[in-house]
């Protein structure tokens, strides 16, 4: 713990041990500590083992945060004792504070000070730039005007058991599996420095007295600090205003090697490329809302600074880790996996590092460019980028390229926004650019055939397959029983099919031809003139017998009216004609539907309409050869029309001549 100042030291002091005064005033022979209320032990279990707390328990703790039994006095609380353990929960404190008013021991000489107040004094000017490598946490030193601490940062999820509630998600990523980076079972390393376990996770059952923790991976890129602008901070809506106002690109990652820093701290390395999009974004982060330093000062176009990051304004990505820098600069990917490891020895620490390092060889070799992390519930095409409220909590998320961003807590969301951002003049067109992410896939553009093939994955890839060899094999089937039916003596397959082929085609041609007709549709079905009509051979029903009838009664109908008007001639043949076909409809029924057939028969089927027209004509022809101007063949057919309407119903071969016109 640093104070601001000796004299900001003395009035902790003094007022933490004036509070403790009160308590030895409060219990001189001292309390008996305990609870009313209930509780569950061990506390995964529920309601299942709820039991009251009582007073004077003896606890077994698991870690320091789980208690998982309880052991009971053996005997009840006196009066005396009980009265001393409620005075709190009886409200009787009040006379104590008050008449406490000074502390009644020396609390300078605490054990371990040895009287270096220095120690407990923050220096702010002993800050430096190197120490944003550290979390604040670590117990470093605040940057000038910051009066307080925090630990809020931007970086990049890596957990995939978390225990936040912010996100409905509790994994991040599913490329890395940092269990082969333990060691759970001691078998190399012999203790922790801090209360704190593998940072990556720790299970419950892995034994009694180990530590444990949850998992809490993740890469900082950029360390905030405090949320209090009262305290120097900057609040947390300005942190996701500067969040999506930079245009960063895909965030690729890729391990180095796994090393124990100075402070016996085990980490993961990660290749830090200043000419990444990483770097590009450290960078920016530091122009916009890095602390004012070696003259150097962040600017931003919202004009939102904070006096706690732990970044200067003038660094740079250049100036961190990588091999292109001297390691001066505060840009090194690293995630924690353990704070204060000791080995049983040196060869155990040595052979501790030689196997995580094989494994991230291997890590190297899946993903020789990097990786964007990712899953599918959580930042899908990968590479982004987090705003941390702690290192357990992920608060807010952006996409790359300002694809976006977006909050799960207390239900919000942000639309996603576009907007170019190129790092030299000249954008894609510049060659240094071209190591930018959205330069590179721009460059290097798939095809859409290409993009469609591995769209469909493994098992659309293979039902595609197996379609098209169904199919191949189905036609080649019917190809070779068509050729067994109708090969010729001798004739190849070759041969069969080309003459198949052509004689396909010549029927269809012959098809055509029958369709398309002599090209007289055009003329009008009703026309007085018969020299042109067809007939067709009629298709026998009861159907087409009613059909017939009424198309004869509106031919006779339309036909007697255009009779009226002719001359006394006409109307004399008229009668005439009734007579004979009266006289002789019954005689002919037989051998007038046979001749109609054998009419019918010489003409294509396509001219309905017009057969029952011409068979009327021969039969005409042939019983009154009398009648050869215009006005005696429309007196023959109304003669027919009217005949034959009497003897519809004993003539059903008669009903097939004629069919309907309409």
């Amino acid at each position: 713990v640093k104070f601001k100042s000796s004299y900001h030291q003395q009035q902790y002091f003094y007022k933490a041990n004036l509070e403790v005064s009160v308590w030895q005033a409060m219990y001189p022979k001292g309390v008996v500590i305990g609870s009313n209320s209930y509780a569950s032990f061990p506390p995964d279990s529920g309601s299942r083992n709820k039991m009251y707390v009582g007073y004077g328990n003896l606890y077994f703790f698991f870690d320091r945060a789980n208690i998982t039994k309880a052991f009971e006095p053996n005997r009840e609380l006196s009066s005396t004792e009980t009265s001393y353990a409620t005075i709190y929960s009886g409200g009787k404190s009040d006379s104590y504070y008050e008449s406490t008013t000074t502390v009644g021991f020396d609390y300078n000489q605490g054990s371990g000070s040895n009287d270096n107040d220095e120690y407990y004094e923050h220096n702010p000017y002993n800050w430096k730039a190197e120490m944003a490598n550290h979390d604040f946490t670590d117990g470093w030193d605040l940057p000038p005007n910051c009066e307080q601490e925090g630990e809020t940062f931007f970086g990049i999820p890596l957990s995939q058991r978390s225990d936040s509630k912010l996100l409905s998600t509790n994994s991040f990523q599913d490329q890395f599996d940092f269990e082969y980076l333990t060691d759970r079972n001691f078998t190399y390393m012999q203790s922790f420095g801090t209360n704190h376990g593998w940072l990556v996770g720790e299970t419950l059952g892995n034994g009694a007295g180990s530590i444990v923790d949850k998992d809490t991976a993740h890469i900082p890129i950029f360390f905030t600090g405090t949320t209090n602008p009262d305290m120097g901070g900057m609040s947390l809506d300005n942190l996701i205003k500067i969040g999506k106002k930079i245009d960063f690109g895909t965030l690729y990652i890729k391990p180095a090697f796994v090393f124990q820093d100075d402070d016996g701290s085990i980490k993961l390395q990660f290749e830090a490329d200043a000419n990444s999009a990483l770097g590009y974004l450290y960078s920016n982060l530091c122009k916009m809302i890095g602390i004012s330093w070696n003259y150097e000062t962040p600017y931003n176009d919202l004009e939102l600074y904070t006096n706690c990051a732990m970044h200067a304004a003038g660094d740079r990505a250049e100036y961190g880790c990588g091999p292109e820098n001297g390691n001066s600069g505060g840009f090194c990917p690293q995630m924690t996996l353990a704070y204060r490891v000791s080995f049983q020895s040196e060869e155990h620490a040595a052979a501790y590092l030689d196997r995580c390092n094989n494994y991230v060889d291997y890590w190297r070799s899946l993903y020789p460019s990097g990786v964007a992390v990712g899953t599918s519930k959580f930042c899908k095409d990968g590479g982004c980028l987090a705003l941390f409220l702690n290192r357990y909590d992920v608060f807010y998320v952006f996409k790359p390229e300002l694809g976006g961003s977006w909050v799960e807590f207390m239900g919000g969301s942000v639309a996603p926004t576009i907007s170019p951002a190129p790092t030299h003049e000249g954008g894609c067109d510049n060659p240094h650019n071209m190591h930018l992410d959205k330069c590179f896939r721009k460059k290097h553009k798939r095809k859409a055939s290409q993009v469609a093939w591995d769209s469909l994955g493994a098992v659309g890839q293979l039902s595609i397959f197996l379609i098209a060899f169904m199919s191949s094999t189905l036609a080649i089937s019917i190809f070779l029983a068509r050729a067994k039916r109708r090969r010729k003596d001798g004739e190849s397959y070759l041969g069969f099919l080309i003459r198949d082929v052509q004689g396909r085609k010549k029927k269809k041609r012959k098809k055509l031809r029958k369709k398309i007709g002599n090209g007289k549709l055009d003329e009008d079905l009703l026309s007085d003139g018969e020299e042109n009509a067809r007939t067709v051979p009629a298709r026998p029903g009861r159907s087409s017998m009613k059909m017939t009838r009424n198309a004869k009664s509106i031919r006779s109908k339309s036909k007697s009216k255009r009779v009226k008007d002719d001359d006394s001639k006409s109307v004399k043949s008229l009668s005439q004609s009734k007579s004979r076909t009266r006289s002789k409809s019954r005689a002919r029924t037989k051998g007038s539907s046979d001749e109609v057939d054998e009419v019918n028969s010489t003409k294509p089927f396509r001219s309905r309409s017009r057969s029952g027209t011409s068979a009327k004509s021969i039969r005409s022809k042939s019983k009154s050869k009398h009648v050869k101007d215009d006005s005696d063949l429309k007196s023959v057919k109304s003669s027919r029309s009217r005949s034959k309407s009497t003897r519809t119903k004993g003539s059903s071969d008669e009903a097939d001549e004629v069919n309907s016109t309409k």
